[in-house]
């Protein structure tokens, strides 16, 4: 029997390098067929573009981003000196950063080398240990805090700019780290070397893959999709469609206690996303946690728009959606008053229809809570960036070509606001490593886009986004101005501390132009995690406090913590409205509605 290889290193030969390519000839097969496949993404992303379609939303921003940073770049180089001390802080930074290197390389433990970063792009050891790596990594994050300095200490600039100047910045930076690319991320390396190539044979391929599902435009996949499917184990809630219209379907949910409250609950989710955010796995859902609370559930689930739709604007999501849907509920229960609730963008569209009911003394509701809905668009967060009077312009232009807003556009949106977590991760993972994404249920829904009709969309940007007329009492609906004051039923207002996209801050001023009592609540975590917080899985916190007036910042110092989950302090305010419950066995539609089909319904099935 041969002996077994001794790969210890012997005096003159070193041990093999894990950057050492273990069979040339493999991996310049592969280097080809890698090439070959790279060669059929920009094929597959330039035929929409020969053709004369639109391009997606980062080609589009390019010349704003250009304006946006130009006005940074006036300020410096309008002075040389400004300019040439700006240029010695980066240089000086850079120069320490060799040295540093330097000595490490040489072991001069005079330089100990940097301590591992928290970053997690940055988290293989060899961004710390080796010394062209962890060089190569301060360079970076030099270079993106001088950048990131330039914006901040830019003197005339206006308060929106800077604010954009940010954003695009940070896509910049982020999409520029070395960790997004073969030759500059270790991990990567050793993973080439290893397989001779593959792992980038297995990444052109998805890439190519992505780039042709999406017609040109390229949204890396977050998630094995061949693993969901709605109503098998997303959605699963039992419940019957029992009304369907132009805009929406609403589904009510099958009774599983033997008594329930005697208010219903309406939820209207964005018509942004698809409602089953709130029913994913049973133990994630917040439909399925109120059902077996007592709760008789119904829920919006909203069309997914085409060009017949083109012409549904805010009013007919008012009345043709939450409208119906109360109606649907009064008819189905035969109870006269009900709880809403709204979340996101449909909290925003609930709160105002709630205004025109009272204006008109329809008082059907008896409560709303909003789940990170905005009222007051001031401190809107980065959305904003996409909502100026040209970039909406230019919307307008492409939408009357289609009717709609292609959801890919609002999925590369959201994305960008957390790109480090939802782009650059998965392009690294998928066509660098080559290596398909595992699972996971909030992805696939993320990625399960709608899109937007026109009329909806442009209304609600100019009204909100770009005019925040709401609040300021110029937003009209049918010719009659919307008044929030009018609002005086109890209100339960939550935000979520990380918030990209209804920051805590901008929830809260909005809870003062309700004319009722409002709870203001905060969750720990974000937009979507912090509102999806079962109580079992005993994550994350939420804070209470007194009544949200004057500033966030002050409220949040006297705020309360407490540990896991809003849903029962939820339930308790609920309860302590009318905590009345029936004995009875209430099915869907009541015997007064037709049942139309099973829970999740049709209008959820329907693929951007």
């Amino acid at each position: 029997m041969a002996a077994a290889e001794d790969n210890r290193p012997r005096e003159g030969h070193p041990a093999t390098s894990p950057y050492m390519v273990r069979d040339p000839e493999a991996f310049a097969r592969n280097i080809a067929r890698a090439i070959e496949q790279g060669g059929r993404a920009v094929a597959a992303y330039l035929k929409p573009h020969e053709e004369g379609k639109p391009a997606d939303l980062i080609a589009e921003a390019t010349t704003e981003v250009i304006k946006t940073l130009g006005r940074i770049g006036e300020y410096w180089t309008s002075d040389p000196a400004r300019l040439m001390e700006a240029q010695t802080r980066l240089f000086a930074s850079y120069f320490s950063i060799w040295q540093s290197a330097v000595a490490q390389a040489a072991g001069n433990l005079a330089f100990p080398p940097p301590s591992p970063s928290s970053d997690r792009r940055f988290s293989d050891p060899d961004w710390t240990e080796n010394p062209m790596f962890s060089a190569l990594k301060q360079l970076y994050l030099a270079t993106t805090r001088w950048a990131e300095q330039l914006v901040e200490e830019a003197e005339g600039v206006d308060d929106m700019t800077r604010h954009k100047a940010r954003f695009y910045l940070r896509q910049i930076n982020n999409a520029l780290s070395p960790t997004n690319f073969v030759l500059t991320n270790p991990e990567v390396l050793k993973l080439t070397a290893e397989t001779s190539g593959e792992n980038l044979v297995k990444g052109m391929r998805m890439l190519a893959e992505d780039v042709e599902a999406g017609k040109g435009v390229l949204t890396p996949r977050q998630t094995d999709a061949a693993a969901f499917k709605l109503g098998e184990n997303l959605a699963t809630t039992p419940g019957k469609v029992i009304f369907r219209d132009a805009v929406c379907e609403v589904i009510q949910y099958k009774q599983t206690t033997k008594t329930v409250f005697k208010r219903p609950i309406l939820i209207v989710p964005p018509w942004i996303n698809k409602y089953y955010v709130l029913d994913l796995t049973p133990e994630k859902s917040l439909i399925r946690w109120l059902v077996d609370k007592g709760h008789t559930v119904f829920v919006v689930s909203w069309v997914n728009p085409d060009y017949r739709h083109a012409d549904k604007g805010f009013e007919a999501y008012m009345t043709e959606g939450i409208l119906e849907a109360i109606g649907a509920v009064e008819k189905a229960t035969g109870e006269k008053k009900i709880n809403v609730v709204g979340y996101c963008v449909g909290g925003t569209l609930l709160a105002i229809t709630l205004a025109q009911m009272a204006a008109s003394g329809d008082d059907r509701v008896a409560s709303m809570t909003l789940l990170t809905a905005q009222l007051d668009f001031e401190y809107a967060g980065d959305l904003k960036v996409f909502a100026s009077a040209d970039q909406i312009a230019t919307l307008e232009a492409e939408m009357k070509q289609t009717g709609y807003l292609e959801g890919s556009k609002m999925a590369t949106a959201f994305n960008l606001l957390r790109s480090n977590d939802l782009i650059w991760p998965y392009v690294v993972n998928d066509y660098l490593k080559g290596k398909e994404p595992l699972p996971f249920d909030l992805l696939y829904w993320n990625a399960d886009a709608t899109r937007m009709p026109a009329a909806n969309h442009l209304f609600y940007l100019r009204n909100c986004y770009l005019e925040n007329n709401l609040t300021k009492g110029r937003l009209r609906i049918g010719g009659e101005k919307v008044d929030l004051s009018k609002v005086k039923v109890p209100v339960y207002n939550l935000a979520t501390r990380e918030d990209h996209i209804a920051p805590a801050k901008s929830v809260f001023i909005g809870s003062a132009f309700l004319g009722g009592p409002v709870r203001y609540v905060l969750s720990g975590s974000g937009h979507i995690a912090g509102v999806v917080n079962p109580p079992a899985r005993r994550k994350y916190q939420y804070w209470t406090g007194g009544k949200p007036r004057g500033r966030y910042e002050d409220w949040l110092r006297r705020a309360e913590e407490h540990p896991g989950s809003w849903w029962d302090d939820w339930q308790a305010w609920l309860e302590a409205l009318d905590s009345t419950r029936l004995k009875k066995k209430r099915r869907p539609g009541g015997g007064k509605l037709k049942q139309l089909g099973d829970a999740p319904g049709t209008y959820v099935q329907e693929r951007a």
